[in-house]
């Protein structure tokens, strides 16, 4: 083999191995996250309004229990949740957010302050909260003022509930467009809490405890 086929195989050689390294390389940094893996809603879309309520004292607890504002979620959960605030802004409304996942000892200190089922899940049971599938959510005009729903957040009387019809047909009119948007995205509601919303496909997810860093 003269020396002019040796350096050209040699050559192929060379930019095959690059190439190949390259292409392994590429795989591994776009390849996608699992969908049921924890992300800062944040990182995904600067579309949403934020009222972390259990990172105030401004809560039916009267007590801070997260470090910081942030809505956490399994991926699934945010894209649903996406979806179904770009169907708003279309109307000219966008997502606000009370409260989003829940990590397992965090619904512990709630239990502690207030071990009641009927106004808090008891943790060895755990909830869709503390899953990542859950949000509790209002909407807000194009100005930002929040769209009248009826009653506050975490309002623990009948009038919160969509069977709840003594109420103007504007408010109603507004209930029943934010159920059937969040629906039409993968969501189901709960009778009793006009702002609560568990994603379908995230029912079947484990409690978890996951926690994350306050900037």
């Amino acid at each position: 083999m003269n020396s002019f086929l040796k350096l050209l195989l040699l050559s192929l050689f060379f930019i095959t191995s690059i190439n190949a390294q390259n292409e392994t390389y590429t795989d591994e940094v776009s390849g996608e996250i699992s969908d049921t893996t924890f992300v800062n809603l944040r990182d995904y879309s600067n579309d949403f309004v934020y009222d972390m309520k259990y990172a105030t004292e401004d809560n039916f607890l009267k007590a801070k229990v997260y470090d910081c504002a942030e809505c956490m979620l399994r991926l699934k959960t945010v894209r649903a949740l996406i979806a179904a605030n770009n169907d708003f802004m279309k109307k000219g409304f966008r997502i606000k957010l009370y409260d989003c996942y829940r990590p397992l000892d965090i619904q512990k200190k709630m239990w502690e302050i207030v071990s009641n089922p009927e106004y808090v899940a008891d943790p060895k049971k755990g909830s869709i909260h503390n899953r990542g599938g859950a949000v509790d959510i209002s909407l807000v005009d194009i100005t930002g003022k929040e769209v009248d729903m009826g009653t506050s957040f975490d309002f623990f009387g009948i009038q919160a509930s969509h069977n709840f019809k003594q109420l103007s047909k504007e408010i109603l009119s507004k209930r029943a467009y934010l159920k059937k948007t969040m629906i039409k995205n993968g969501f189901n509601s709960f009778d009793s809490e006009w702002w609560h919303y568990n994603l379908k496909a995230g029912l079947k997810d484990k409690v978890a405890n996951e926690k994350w860093k306050c900037n």
